[in-house]
């Protein structure tokens, strides 16, 4: 008697998930294959690749440490912030 209902619970476990499955199947309920997107794949046409290659070139010493003074910058500001919105978060509710 235990197997019959077993087996009847194993039927309606799979039916639950085929179900649940049909649920989330997103593609065939969007039918997103006629839909245009507005992404395509990456062009796999080397030229391309070799013409932005040949027109890259190595900074100058200048150049590279402009850019490293405006990076540093960036992360010290970022960093600053995050640090003053931690600190008001966790002193704050400490005042109150």
């Amino acid at each position: 008697m235990s197997e019959g209902t077993n087996d009847t619970e194993k039927k309606g476990f799979a039916e639950k998930k085929l179900d649940l499955k049909n649920k989330m199947d997103l593609k065939s309920k969007l039918n997103l294959d006629d839909m245009d997107l507005g992404v395509t794949m990456p062009s796999t046409n080397v030229d391309e690749y070799m013409r932005v290659l040949r027109l890259a070139r190595k900074p100058s010493r200048e150049e590279f440490n402009m850019i490293a003074k405006i990076s540093m910058a960036g992360i010290g500001i970022i960093g600053t912030l995050g640090f003053v919105i931690y600190a008001l978060l966790t002193e704050l509710p400490k005042a109150f």
